[in-house]
């Protein structure tokens, strides 16, 4: 049981959850999250909890201060980092309810956090730090009101596109899952031109993830009309992520392409 008032500060949050790290859960993390020399998880550390954990432990510090925030993204544990990205989660969705969507002080804070979060992104160093946040807090933002234009806001993510940075790039395209759950496909079609010859498997994955989600969410003849234009050059994995809800038969029409 979490005493709540022993968690408003980060390095109780860490005493904390070094108290729940599982020795042999940490080493099964390891290596699903390819931390050996040379892949893309190198050097990252794990304490061993699991998710579910990390988030009961999150919904108990969410009224940390930035500054508290700060110093769990900084820490070398994957779990610690993860709970800061949540905590970010849980102030800025706090700060989405109707009635507060145009109100000055929180559109102020919103555009406080998400700078926070830019400023912060290179502590999101794998993929799941990275899709457990930033639909949630950058995709979000995209939508609503902000001291940032629509341009601005476009320049921002084309910056994290443009990163020489894997997970900045992730962001990017993984971002667009919250507007197109408004049926705004513009921002996944535009990010999804242009990493469709990322080089990285994780690329291929969230391109495909994502171009997927266009066509289950906004128009399946939205996805045929990109994929007409970029099937025949895109990786097969990503191919054959955007085309897992379509029949068989189309599906090997489409990777006969």
């Amino acid at each position: 049981m979490i005493n709540q008032t022993s968690l408003n500060k980060a390095d109780q949050v860490i005493a904390h959850m070094q108290s729940l790290g599982d020795k042999k859960q940490a080493q099964h993390l390891m290596r699903f999250f390819k931390t050996a020399p040379g892949q893309y998880g190198h050097g990252d550390r794990f304490l061993g909890i699991k998710v579910p954990e990390t988030r009961r432990v999150a919904a108990h510090c969410k009224g940390l201060s930035l500054d508290e925030v700060e110093t769990l993204l900084a820490s070398e544990w994957h779990e610690v980092r993860l709970c800061g990205l949540l905590v970010l989660v849980a102030q800025f969705e706090a700060l989405c309810k109707n009635r507060l969507i145009d109100n000055p002080e929180a559109v102020a804070k919103r555009d406080e956090i998400v700078d926070f979060y830019l400023s912060h992104a290179h502590c999101a160093n794998n993929w799941d730090l990275v899709d457990l946040s930033v639909y949630k807090i950058l995709g979000r933002w995209l939508m609503l009101p902000s001291k940032y234009s629509d341009g601005e806001k476009l320049a921002i993510l084309d910056g994290l596109a443009g990163s020489d940075n894997l997970w900045e790039q992730r962001m990017s395209i993984v971002c667009t899952m919250e507007p197109l759950k408004h049926g705004d496909v513009s921002f996944t079609w535009h990010y999804a031109e242009w990493h469709v010859l990322h080089d990285h498997d994780l690329m291929h994955k969230a391109v495909g993830w994502l171009l997927r989600e266009m066509g289950k969410r906004v128009s399946m003849d939205e996805l045929r009309t990109f994929l007409n234009i970029h099937a025949e050059h895109m990786p097969r994995t990503t191919l054959r992520y955007a085309i897992e809800h379509m029949s068989d038969e189309e599906r090997k029409q489409w990777m006969q392409k």
